[in-house]
């Protein structure tokens, strides 16, 4: 997950509107709508704590791929990062599931692993939103800066040299 959100930091959190993007989009929402049909299906065959279990194992499966898909289209740091908390909220509810056919203090640890593990995953996800917001902010600073000197240089020189060394300080910071 890590390189995706930085790979989404580096190309400049650019959206991705294009029509093919798009029909890979509402490709993976058929695929995760029809695999979960199938997984819903199979789960029929059983009942009680199992058939729910089964049934958040479908739903799980089904969140994780529509998550990455609107990710993957939106194509933005905020968009991935929403996409993992969803995905481990999912992933939390079929652990807390797993923890029913335990009883007594098993059952108690069980759940707060549980928990203690969506915790965990919600915080990674922001922490490495944080990380890379920031990483991108000093990276501008940064830039700034060298175009700032670069320009401090310039004005030792006069007429058409200093515009010269200006236009090209701009060329080379991007400004």
């Amino acid at each position: 997950y890590v390189v995706m959100l930085i790979s989404a930091a580096a190309t400049g959190f650019a959206s991705a509107a294009s029509s093919e993007a798009k029909l890979a989009y509402n490709s993976a929402y058929e695929l995760a709508a029809a695999d979960f049909n199938v997984a819903r299906g199979q789960c029929d065959s059983v009942s009680g704590t199992p058939k729910q279990l089964c049934l958040a194992v479908a739903k799980a499966a089904r969140v994780r791929t529509e998550a990455n898909a609107k990710a993957q289209y939106k194509n933005t740091l905020s968009a991935r990062t929403v996409a993992r908390k969803q995905i481990a909220e999912a992933d939390f509810v079929v652990d807390k599931l797993r923890c029913a056919s335990q009883s007594g203090n098993a059952q108690d640890v069980c759940v707060k692993q549980a928990q203690a593990t969506l915790v965990d995953s919600v915080a990674d996800a922001k922490a490495d939103k944080a990380v890379i917001e920031a990483r991108s902010s000093a990276r501008e600073d940064k830039s700034n800066a060298e175009f700032k000197v670069a320009e401090e240089k310039c004005g030792a020189l006069a007429g058409p040299s200093r515009e010269a060394c200006v236009a090209a300080a701009k060329a080379q910071y991007g400004k």
